[in-house]
C-alpha cells in the first residue's frame, strides 16, 4: 500500500497523526478546557520562585517599590519642576503597571523554551506555556495594586469610584500582554538569539512610554510626533489608568480605542502566529 493510500485510508478512519496541528478552532477550544493546567503552572512556578528566599513572596511587593521609590528620587531630583503633576501617584501607576507587561514579555519569550522537558514529555496545546507566564506576572501584580491603592490613599487623601475603570484596563493589558507573549514564544524558541535582545526592548519601551515623564508635555510642540505616539500600546494602558486613579489626568476616548484596538489585534495576532507553529515546538529545544 502506498503511503498517500495510507494517508487516505487513515483519515475516512478517524486516525489523526501524533502531534498533529488542530485546527484554529479545536485549538482554541482545547486551550479553554486546559485552563487549569495553565493556573496550576504558574502556581507552581510562582511558588518555586520565592522558595529560597527568606522573605518568600513579599519580594514580589517589595521590589517594584523598592523600583518606584528609587526612580522617584532619581527622577524627581533631575526633572525638577518639570515633574509631572501629582508625581508620586504618576510614578508608581507607570512602573508597576509596566512591570506587569515587560515581565509578561520577557517570561513569555522564554516559556518554551525554558519548559522543554514539558513540551517534549506531555500533549498539550503549547500556548498554555506562554499564557500561564502572564497569569503569573499577573499573579505578581494584584499586591502590587494593593500597595499602589493604599500609596493614593496616603498622598490623594480620599478614594474615587473612576478607580473601578483598572478592572477592564487591566483585563485589556493582560490580553494584550498574552497575544505578545505568543508571539515572543514563537520567534524565540525558533531563533534562540532572539531572547538576549528581550530586555533591550524593555528598556526602550520603558523609556518612550512616559513611566517617569509626561509624553504630552515632552512632545508638546511637536503635534504629529505625539499624534504617532499614542498609538504606544504602553503608553496607552499607562495612560489610561493614570486618568482613572492619579488626581489631575483624564481617560481620554481616543486612547481607550487604541487600548482596545492593541489588546485584541495583538491577541489574535499572537494566537494565529503561535498555532502556525504548533508542531514544531520541541524538535529542536
Amino acid at each position: 500500500m502506498s503511503p498517500d493510500s495510507i494517508a487516505a485510508y487513515a483519515e475516512a478512519n478517524g486516525l489523526k497523526r501524533i502531534g498533529a496541528r488542530p485546527s484554529l478552532w479545536a485549538y482554541v477550544k482545547e486551550l479553554y478546557s486546559r485552563l487549569d493546567f495553565a493556573i496550576a503552572l504558574s502556581t507552581f512556578t510562582n511558588d518555586a520562585a520565592n522558595a529560597r528566599n527568606r522573605l518568600g513572596k513579599w519580594w514580589n511587593i517589595l521590589l517594584p517599590t523598592i523600583q518606584a521609590g528609587t526612580y522617584g528620587l532619581i527622577f524627581g531630583l533631575i526633572l525638577g519642576d518639570a515633574r509631572p503633576d501629582n508625581f508620586l501617584p504618576f510614578l508608581f501607576t507607570g512602573v508597576f503597571l509596566f512591570a506587569f507587561m515587560s515581565g509578561s514579555f520577557y517570561a513569555g519569550s522564554s516559556a518554551i523554551t525554558s519548559n522543554s522537558g514539558l513540551v517534549k514529555s506531555l500533549s498539550f496545546p503549547r500556548a498554555l506555556l506562554p499564557i500561564s507566564s502572564v497569569i503569573s506576572q499577573f499573579m505578581y501584580l494584584l499586591p502590587q495594586v494593593a500597595i499602589l491603592l493604599v500609596t493614593l490613599v496616603l498622598v490623594q487623601g480620599h478614594i474615587d469610584w473612576e478607580w473601578f475603570y483598572l478592572i477592564p484596563i487591566l483585563l485589556l493589558m493582560a490580553i494584550f500582554s498574552t497575544g505578545l507573549a505568543l508571539i515572543a514564544a514563537r520567534l524565540t524558541a525558533q531563533v534562540r538569539d532572539l531572547g538576549k535582545l528581550v530586555p533591550f526592548f524593555t528598556r526602550i519601551a520603558f523609556y518612550v512610554s512616559g513611566i517617569f515623564f509626561s509624553v504630552e508635555q515632552v512632545l508638546i510642540n511637536y503635534p504629529q510626533v505625539y499624534a504617532i505616539v499614542k498609538w504606544n500600546p504602553v503608553y496607552d494602558y499607562i495612560e489610561l489608568a493614570r486618568g482613572a486613579l492619579v488626581d489631575g489626568y483624564t481617560m481620554r476616548n481616543d486612547i481607550w480605542i487604541a487600548a482596545i484596538i492593541w489588546a485584541f489585534g495583538t491577541l489574535i495576532v499572537g494566537l494565529v502566529f503561535f498555532w502556525r507553529a504548533e508542531e514544531e515546538y520541541g524538535r529542536d529545544q
